[in-house]
C-alpha cells in the first residue's frame, strides 16, 4: 500500500482551558472520604486507611491538567512518535521540533516530559513515607500499597530514563536534599526500577484490589519487570515473567480489535479510567479531528507501509479523513473524544498483546534461541489482526527477530514510546531514520535536560549536543 504526501493544513481547533477538574474517585476505583478537607498535615492525610487512599486514589486520577497520572496529557506518545517513524505534525510549535530533531532545552513540551512524572513521583514518594512504619495503618494495608507504589514510581524512572538517559533518582519529599540532586546513571536508575518491581512482584496479590484494572496486581508488576528485563538484555528473565502473566490465564485477547482500549478488556492488564470534565483521552482529543478539518498529527507513510495488505489494525486503528481531495491518516487506537463517549474507553497502560510480543523476542534472543515459540507468538498476534501466519524462515534468527521486531512496529504503534525505544534500544534508529528523514543526528536519541531544571539545579548536567 503506497500512500499520498501529507497534507500540511494545520489544525484549526482550540484547546479548551479548563481551569479546575474535579476529583473523581473513577468507577469507584477507591473510597474517598466524604467532604475531604482542602489542606491537611502529613499526619492528618495518614492518619487511618480511609484518608491514606485519598491520597493513593489521585496517583491513579487520569488528568491532563497536572497531577494525578503523570501521563494523561499524551505528550510522551506525541514526542516519541514525532520523534521516530510514526507521526508527523502540522503545526509550527516546540512539538514539530520532536519530528526534525531541532529539540533545545527550552522546549516547552520535553519540560511537561521532565516535570510530569517528577510530580508523579513526589506524590508516590509522600505516599511511601506516609505509611511506612505507620502505626494507624495495618501491616497488611502497607504491604500491599507500598507494593502498588513501587511499580508506578518504577514505570515514571523507566519512561525517564528512556527519553533522557541518567536523571535523579529522588526516593524522598525532602526538597532541601532532591532539589539539588545530580543525575545518576542509568545503571542506577534501572537497579532502583527492578528492586522496586522485585518487591512488588513479592507483594502484589495476583487478584486486583479494587475493581477494575487501575491498581496493579501481581501480573501488572511482572509485565513491567519482564519489559524491563527485555529492555536490559536479560532474556531469560524477560521470557520468564512473560511466560508468567501468559500463563496465568488472567488475560485473553479480545476478538476485536475495538475493543482493546475499551473499559473492561479482558487483554487489558493495567487501564486507567479516563474520566475528564470536557473530553475522554487525550490522545483521542489531539488525534481526532474535528469533523472537516484536518488532523494535527498525520501517521506517516513508513508506518502506513509497514501494514501489509488485509491488517485489520491498518483498518481498526488508523483514522482516514479526505480533505481537498486528498486522503489523511491519524490514529485512532483510542476513538471517544467526549468524556460522554460510549462505549467507554480506559487509558491502557499494558495489554496481553506487548506480553506476548515480549516473550517472543526473548525467546529468540535467549543463549539458546527457541525460534519455533517467538513465531507462534508472533501468529497469535497477526491472526488476532486477521493476517495468516509469519513466512520467516523459521531456522534464521535473523529473519525470526525482524518477524517480531516488525509486528511490534504495528501493533504496538502510538502506545508509550514503543517505536521510538525499540529503535533505539536495538541500535537501529540511525540506520531506520536516517533514511526515513532529514536531520537525524546520534545525540537526537536522548532529549535535553530542561534548560529552567539547570537554572535551579547546577549539579544537573546536559546531554552532549544541547549545549
Amino acid at each position: 500500500m503506497k500512500i499520498l504526501s501529507f497534507n500540511k493544513n494545520k489544525r484549526l481547533a482550540g484547546s479548551l482551558l479548563i481551569a479546575i477538574l474535579t476529583f473523581v474517585s473513577c468507577k469507584k476505583l477507591i473510597s474517598i472520604p466524604a467532604n475531604p478537607p482542602a489542606a491537611i498535615t502529613q499526619a492528618e492525610q495518614f492518619a487511618d486507611s480511609a484518608t491514606a487512599m485519598s491520597a493513593v486514589a489521585g496517583v491513579y486520577t487520569y488528568d491532563n491538567q497536572g497531577g494525578g497520572f503523570a501521563y494523561s496529557d499524551a505528550n510522551l506518545t506525541i514526542g516519541t512518535g514525532l520523534s521516530s517513524d510514526e507521526l508527523s505534525y502540522t503545526g509550527s510549535t516546540d512539538q514539530q521540533q520532536f519530528y526534525s530533531y531541532t529539540l533545545t532545552p527550552l522546549n516547552v513540551e520535553v519540560a511537561s516530559l521532565w516535570a510530569s512524572p517528577y510530580q508523579g513521583l513526589y506524590a508516590v514518594n509522600d505516599i511511601l513515607n506516609g505509611i511506612t512504619g505507620n502505626k494507624n495503618l495495618s501491616a497488611s494495608f502497607i504491604t500491599q500499597i507500598s507494593a502498588e507504589m513501587k511499580v508506578v514510581r518504577a514505570l515514571y524512572y523507566f519512561n525517564m530514563v528512556n527519553l533522557f538517559g541518567g536523571v535523579p533518582l529522588v526516593t524522598s519529599t525532602d526538597y532541601n536534599t532532591t532539589a539539588h540532586l545530580p543525575r545518576d546513571s542509568v545503571a542506577a536508575i534501572y537497579s532502583q526500577i527492578i528492586a522496586d518491581l522485585n518487591d512488588a512482584t513479592g507483594n502484589l496479590p495476583a487478584s486486583y484490589p479494587s475493581a477494575g484494572r487501575a491498581r496493579p496486581n501481581l501480573y501488572t508488576a511482572q509485565t513491567l519487570l519482564a519489559k524491563v528485563n527485555l529492555y536490559e538484555g536479560n532474556w531469560q528473565a524477560a521470557y520468564n515473567e512473560a511466560d508468567s502473566v501468559i500463563n496465568s490465564g488472567a488475560y485473553v485477547l479480545t476478538d476485536s480489535l475495538n475493543n482493546v482500549f475499551l473499559d473492561g478488556s479482558t487483554e487489558a492488564i493495567w487501564q486507567i479510567p479516563a474520566v475528564q470534565s470536557f473530553f475522554a483521552t487525550t490522545e483521542a482529543y489531539d488525534f481526532v479531528p474535528n469533523i472537516g478539518a484536518a488532523p494535527g498529527y498525520l501517521v506517516t507513510p513508513f508506518l502506513l507501509n509497514a501494514f501489509e495488505p488485509g491488517d485489520q489494525r491498518l483498518q481498526d486503528w488508523v483514522g482516514t479523513t479526505v480533505i481537498n481531495s486528498l486522503n489523511l491518516y491519524y490514529p485512532f487506537k483510542y476513538k471517544n473524544v467526549l468524556a460522554s463517549g460510549t462505549p467507554v474507553e480506559d487509558y491502557m497502560i499494558f495489554r496481553l498483546a506487548e506480553v506476548y510480543l515480549i516473550r517472543a523476542e526473548a525467546a529468540v534472543r535467549m543463549p539458546n534461541p527457541n525460534l519455533s515459540s517467538a513465531i507462534a507468538d508472533v501468529n497469535i498476534i497477526r491472526n488476532r489482526a486477521g493476517l495468516a501466519n509469519s513466512t520467516a524462515d523459521i531456522t534464521s534468527q535473523t529473519a525470526v527477530l525482524a518477524a517480531v521486531l516488525h509486528e511490534r512496529q504495528t501493533e504496538m504503534c502510538f502506545e508509550w514510546g514503543s517505536r521510538w525505544f525499540d529503535l533505539k534500544r536495538t541500535g537501529n534508529a540511525g540506520t531506520v531514520l536516517t533514511a526515513e528523514k532529514s536531520g537525524w543526528q546520534p545525540n537526537a536519541a536522548l532529549y535535553p535536560i530542561p534548560q529552567a531544571q539547570r537554572q535551579l539545579n547546577s549539579l544537573l548536567t546536559q546531554n552532549p549536543g544541547y549545549n
